[in-house]
């Protein structure tokens, strides 16, 4: 698949061919709703926690009489029916973790990456470089690639002016190559991909030669 590589100036330079087994691989739409649910639960801490009866420190005499009162027999103000008592069936604290296979999560990303290209959100740049750490200057520079369009801007390797210039805008992702997920492809109208980031997806995503897979 040939595709268009553009620079910070939105300008065609060159034209790149994109590797098929990963941005032309079958969109598999349940494959990426069950790595974007492993995500969500994976995020949730868990620690949600509430008191039983057993663990209000309320007096344990008994809150009046067995009979004569015409009302009900109680023995504890803990119960859960009386203001202050403990919960019945509340929350504890435990994991939400799932887990998935490798070859699953690679299958759901290269997914994912062939939505986008085939929905055109994926703008391949030849570079993406910042001199300084300014918010004005990468929000010019984000205009004018994707103009109001939200974006995810992927990075072969960590750049402190780029991340920096990044951080206030709202609509700005900046997230390492290496880290690609379902949840930040798709939840993006437009994806950057600067060459050298594309080079790390291939190295990622791509398959592996029958000689470097027997040498792991």
């Amino acid at each position: 698949m040939q595709a268009t590589v553009r620079d910070m100036a939105g300008n065609e330079v060159s034209t790149i061919e994109l590797p098929a087994e990963i941005f032309e691989a079958k969109i598999n739409t349940g494959l990426m709703w069950q790595y974007y649910q492993m995500q969500r639960a994976n995020a949730r801490q868990g620690n949600a926690s509430t008191k039983t009866r057993s663990d209000i420190n309320r007096t344990h005499a008994k809150w009046y009489r067995q009979k004569g009162t015409g009302r009900a027999r109680h023995g504890s103000r803990n119960a859960p029916i009386f203001v202050g008592g403990g919960s019945a069936h509340g929350p504890h604290p435990h994991k939400y973790t799932k887990h998935m296979p490798q070859k699953m999560r690679h299958a759901a990303l290269r997914s994912a990456l062939s939505a986008l290209v085939r929905d055109g959100q994926l703008i391949i740049v030849d570079s993406f470089k910042a001199d300084e750490a300014k918010t004005k200057n990468m929000l010019t520079m984000m205009k004018t690639l994707v103009g109001e369009q939200t974006a995810l801007l992927l990075l072969a390797d960590r750049d402190d002016n780029i991340e920096r210039a990044a951080r206030n805008l709202p609509d700005l992702l900046t997230l390492r190559a290496s880290y690609i997920n379902v949840r930040d492809l798709l939840r993006y109208n437009r994806v950057i991909v600067p060459l050298a980031a594309l080079d790390v997806i291939k190295t990622l995503l791509g398959k592996k030669t029958a000689a470097a897979a027997q040498a792991e």
